[in-house]
């Protein structure tokens, strides 16, 4: 089977001969307009909240209002998740997982293709790594010292919650300490105690003996060894393991393996039992009701074979690529008007084989990748994607599993189940492929669950809070970082220190970082904002840059597939020739 990369390299040379010949599809085209490198690309890895139990609050990146966390969730760079007492969260991360104990402040501070960094302010956590991808970095930065795993093992970090001191130990594997004059390498059997900032102390305890939470971890983790979806799916999908309990596999003629869910209705469809939300940089992005279905519903395609859905999942690859949702949208004005309902958004699954176009910034050979990589059985993926009209796509599902709803629930993340709308073959005829809903999000749509209040943390995001540290101190050219004396060299990120190399003496104590954060998200509201003249877009990087600026977010430019039909309100978007 062909790797990720040999994929990308047929997918490059394919594109080169479709310029040579003149033959570039629009999609093609948009895909060739990002950078070369598709750096400006969305991750092809997100978190997933896989278990919870008990209060557990999460803060969106962006957004200044919690809501509960709830199951499915997809857990991108900037968010922020908070444990009550007697709770516990799980994130499932590709090849590793990360749980929470109770009264822990968790910041997904970074989280991309290579790097997972952790913000710890207080609490309790255990990080499981399965595999370690090549050129990928997992770091946990506490108030104490970053935190670097260099290897498959098991991890637990203890932070205080007055952030003074930070136990560290490690079951299997290995891993590295840094921080202001210190660099230390732990191996398996081994725990050291962090106090201070600068300088900060390390000292050598005993190895801690197992507790409860110690012992839920383990089991979580030998559900996901002895799972027996593992010989039908990659290591790396999430959520793989809720398959077992919640249906079978079987092999069928001209798909091979194939999952079918047990437990459901008779009408059944799939992307119709949950809520639309929308979450940054994919935009509109599903979120399922049934506790089974994250896998399943951003991997791979649904197939209806007899009476009966079944999941058919991608080709086992190392390096699964995430999707907000693999279906195509309807909408247009004949689609409204044949209802008598204004802002009808509908949609349908794409079954196997059939192209999935994103409604979101790409470049590069995302195209490909993200097809490639959740269609088994593809002999040429060229021709699946090199599409100039929508028209001769012709999608198996269109008719027997589309499903609709008014524009204000779209909108606003309500269920759908108990607010579609029945539709007619002849409703379905005006409908169009459209390239996305022609709909903003309300802010009850960016936020997990419902509304809570803040929960006891410190008032700010730790990524928002260490940016800030450094924007200031760039701004005023005060930092001066000393080398560590470390063989290694290591330097502490200047997001954690203030003038002359001290840390700031107000406020909570800062995280130490190894790897400098990223830059924080802007607002939702601002964001929203930005998209009234092209309502239902998500925002291009190069816009979001400029609002990070100081500067307004200026045109779309990317061109959309299907083209996109501008209203009479306002002009089309679309990237001059």
């Amino acid at each position: 089977m062909k790797t990720a990369n040999t994929f990308r390299i047929a997918a490059c040379v394919s594109i080169i001969l479709l310029c040579c010949s003149g033959r570039l599809s629009f999609a093609q085209e948009n895909s060739l307009a990002g950078s070369p490198a598709g750096q400006d690309n969305p991750p092809t890895r997100v978190a997933r909240t896989s278990f919870l139990r008990g209060k557990v609050s999460f803060l969106r990146s962006g957004v200044d209002q919690w809501s509960e966390a709830t199951l499915n969730f997809p857990v991108t760079t900037g968010d922020r998740l908070y444990t009550d007492a007697d709770s516990r969260a799980e994130l499932q991360v590709g090849p590793f997982t990360v749980r929470l104990a109770s009264t822990t402040d968790l910041t997904v501070t970074n989280l991309n293709d290579q790097i997972t960094q952790l913000g710890l302010e207080q609490g309790t956590l255990r990080v499981s790594v399965y595999q370690m991808p090549s050129g990928n970095t997992i770091e946990v930065d506490t108030p104490n010292g970053a935190i670097t795993l260099l290897e498959p093992g098991t991890y637990r970090v203890d932070t205080a919650p007055d952030g003074l001191r930070t136990k560290v130990t490690v079951n299997d594997g290995s891993l590295e300490i840094t921080g202001a004059g210190i660099s230390q390498t732990l191996h398996a059997g081994e725990a050291f105690r962090l106090t201070g900032q600068d300088p900060i102390q390390i000292e050598a305890i005993p190895l801690p003996v197992p507790d409860g939470f110690d012992e839920w971890s383990e089991a979580r983790d030998l559900r996901l060894s002895s799972s027996s979806s593992r010989k039908y799916v990659s290591r790396s999908l999430p959520g793989y393991d809720d398959l077992d309990a919640y249906g079978h596999w079987e092999e069928v003629a001209d798909y091979g393996p194939i999952w079918y869910p047990t437990g459901v209705a008779v009408d059944w469809v799939p992307y119709r039992f949950g809520h639309w939300v929308w979450v940054g940089p994919w935009g509109w992005t599903w979120v399922e009701d049934e506790p089974w279905g994250f896998c399943s519903f951003h991997y791979g395609r649904w197939v209806h074979i007899g009476l009966a859905w079944g999941w058919l999942p991608g080709p086992i690859v190392p390096l699964p690529v995430y999707a907000p949702a693999f279906v195509a949208f309807l909408g247009g004005p004949d689609f409204s008007i044949s209802l008598g309902i204004g802002g009808l958004v509908g949609w349908f699954p794409l079954g196997p084989g059939e192209p999935f176009f994103p409604w979101y910034h790409f470049g590069g050979d995302y195209l490909t990748v993200v097809n490639v990589t959740n269609i088994r059985n593809v002999t040429n993926i060229t021709n699946i994607t090199n599409i100039t009209n929508i028209k001769n796509v012709h999608y198996a599902y269109r008719t027997i599993a589309t499903t609709a709803v008014h524009g204000d629930v779209f909108s606003s993340g309500k269920s759908v189940a108990h607010s579609m709308i029945k539709l007619t073959p002849q409703q379905l005829e005006k409908a169009k492929v459209i390239p996305h809903p022609d709909v903003n999000p309300t802010m009850r749509a960016a936020l997990s669950g419902k509304p809570v209040s803040r929960p006891p943390v410190h008032s700010q995001p730790l990524a928002a809070k260490n940016e800030s540290l450094a924007e200031r101190s760039v701004a005023e050219n005060r930092v001066r970082i000393s080398p560590s004396p470390s063989p290694a060299n290591r330097r502490e990120s200047p997001a954690v220190r203030g003038e002359a190399g001290r840390m700031p003496p107000m406020g909570p104590p800062r995280l130490i970082t190894r790897s400098e954060p990223p830059p924080p998200r802007i607002s939702f509201d601002r964001e929203r904002e930005a998209m009234l003249p092209h309502p239902g877009r998500a925002l291009e990087p190069q816009q979001i840059e400029n609002m990070r600026i100081g500067k307004k977010a200026g045109p779309m430019v990317d061109r959309e597939f299907p083209p996109h039909v501008a209203s009479s309100r306002r002009a089309p978007s679309s990237r001059p020739r």
